[in-house]
């Protein structure tokens, strides 16, 4: 399996999927995944995307095959972007399109502000403006269970379009990762507020929201981000869930492939 070495004691798992045509040089997309997820979130989108480009996933710090992180291990907005910008020194070389779902969007958020030398485009698939609100989550996680936890909470995640079967395959990819690499995340995502690092991204940035009032996160929701990201589209997806890189991975697909077909030229 493929990892890359970041000393001085981390080994990051990652795929690369390239179905560019041979006699090409095809740009890079970096896809950064939520909470708690691994590189098979991006599964659906990969046929769409990696035709035309070179796509690389990564399980994040804590997640995947990553392997887990301590209760007490310290996440930092730093951290985060060293971990992206070294993986996009090792596996590009060159500056990339990044796309985060999620929570993921964070860190490509803080990346696009701190490391624009490495950022052609950035696009966000729901990810959070404010701090996120996990209040009960720990203890349903400590006392039942990852798996639990997550078919507890998936109602208003993926609305009411998911069939049955597709919901146990999401409730198996989050419950595989550890309740310790909660802990420690939940720490730094319930204090995160991104709105003032908005208006320091200079590169072009889509923005995939649902389209109605989903619970947690509703379209005005995302509003934030054309206010304050100079160069912003928005995109709204029909569901009445919040996490359409799930529910509508097609059209998210589809919708970010266009946005960087465009913004490349």
């Amino acid at each position: 399996m493929p990892y890359l070495e970041l000393p001085p004691d981390f080994k990051l798992f990652y795929k690369i999927d390239d179905y560019t045509d041979a006699w090409t040089r095809p740009e890079t997309i970096l896809l950064v995944h939520g909470f708690p997820e691994n590189t098979e979130a991006w599964r659906s989108w990969v046929p769409t995307l990696a035709r035309r480009y070179r796509v690389v996933r990564i399980d994040r710090r804590g997640f995947g095959k990553s392997g887990p992180v301590p209760k007490d291990f310290i996440y930092t907005n730093e951290l985060f972007v060293d971990d992206l910008a070294r993986v996009i020194n090792h596996l590009a070389g060159e500056p990339v399109h990044v796309v985060g779902m999620k929570s993921g969007g964070i860190n490509v958020v803080k990346l696009a502000a701190a490391r624009p030398d490495l950022v052609k485009t950035i696009t966000l698939v729901s990810t959070p403006v404010v701090p996120t609100d996990m209040r009960g989550w720990l203890e349903h996680m400590d006392e039942h269970g990852m798996r639990s936890w997550a078919r507890s909470t998936n109602p208003p995640r993926f609305g009411s379009s998911m069939p049955p079967r597709a919901l146990d395959w999401w409730v198996d990819l989050m419950g595989s990762n550890a309740v310790s690499t909660s802990h420690a995340y939940a720490r730094w995502v319930s204090t995160i507020d991104i709105r003032p690092d908005l208006a320091h991204i200079k590169c072009p940035c889509l923005v995939i929201s649902p389209d109605t009032n989903a619970p947690r996160r509703d379209r005005s929701y995302f509003e934030d981000y054309k206010k304050h990201i100079p160069d912003s589209e928005l995109v709204a997806i029909p569901g009445d869930g919040y996490h359409p890189g799930a529910t509508d991975p097609d059209a998210c697909a589809r919708h970010t492939l266009d946005f960087i077909s465009r913004r490349s030229q």
